[in-house]
């Protein structure tokens, strides 16, 4: 859907001849293109003030963790990545149902809320953006060892995620490309800007910085991943952040 129409208004008023005439105003707001950018597996429209995304959560690569899965014979794929230490959780990758709202104007919070433990936000291929915590909030040293070789895992639910670079992603676009949103409605980039390689020390405390991006030329305030932790987000949402179920 490109666009709806979220406000109607109507206007009375009398001529000189003391006839009554309505005027009706419709305001519509448009979906911004970067939104086009999601998959086609990912529906995408405009609710009021919010971006409406709705996934499946499948990756749209090949992962160990599609075994034993109706999409074995077409998505499997041995481990294959550079993890000496790679091993793999029990779980199966399964299907979902995640409804994301994102603002569709992101503001920033004087809240800056801490990010939940599950979905922070929700990459181009519909998969949910996890933050740098294991269960129980604790550093994914050992968890970082079940991603598989694009840079994720299930939980036990089947619940496909991503905590750092979705290497799929990076790979298919570019390590500087547009890699999602979080729920916060600001953007999340891949490791480089310009042709530089981002470190922690180029970003505020939240895990972003304002600068000019291809989506968006006149700069605009955006996380970045990196190769230590906290990975995609720091301390919290820069912005006001919308919601997701699943």
């Amino acid at each position: 859907l490109a666009s709806i129409a979220i406000a109607s208004l109507s206007i009375s008023c009398k001529k000189d001849d003391g006839i009554s005439t309505t005027t009706t105003t419709t305001t519509t707001t448009t979906l911004p293109d970067v939104y086009k950018k999601y998959s086609s597996t990912v529906t995408v429209y405009v609710d009021g003030n919010y971006v409406v995304l709705k996934s499946n959560g499948l990756p749209d690569h090949k992962s160990p963790y599609y075994k034993n899965t109706q999409w074995e014979s077409t998505l499997y794929e041995a481990y294959n990545g550079t993890n000496s230490a790679w091993s793999q959780n029990p779980n199966k990758i399964a299907s979902q149902n995640y409804v994301f709202k994102i603002p569709i104007s992101p503001a920033v919070s004087s809240a800056h809320a801490e990010t939940p433990m599950g979905p922070m936000g929700i990459a181009l291929n519909g998969v949910p953006i996890f933050n740098q915590y294991a269960a129980g909030r604790v550093a994914l040293t050992t968890e970082i060892n079940s991603f598989d070789q694009y840079g994720g895992h299930p939980a036990q639910a089947g619940d496909y995620h991503y905590h750092v670079e979705p290497l799929y992603l990076t790979g298919k676009n570019g390590k500087s490309s547009l890699i999602g949103f979080l729920l916060d409605g600001y953007p999340v980039y891949g490791p480089q800007e310009n042709g530089k390689t981002i470190t922690n020390s180029d970003l505020d405390t939240y895990h972003g910085h304002t600068a000019a991006t291809t989506e968006y030329p006149g700069g605009i305030y955006h996380y970045h991943i990196t190769s230590e932790s906290p990975y995609i987000n720091g301390v919290g949402f820069y912005g006001t952040a919308g919601t997701v179920t699943n």
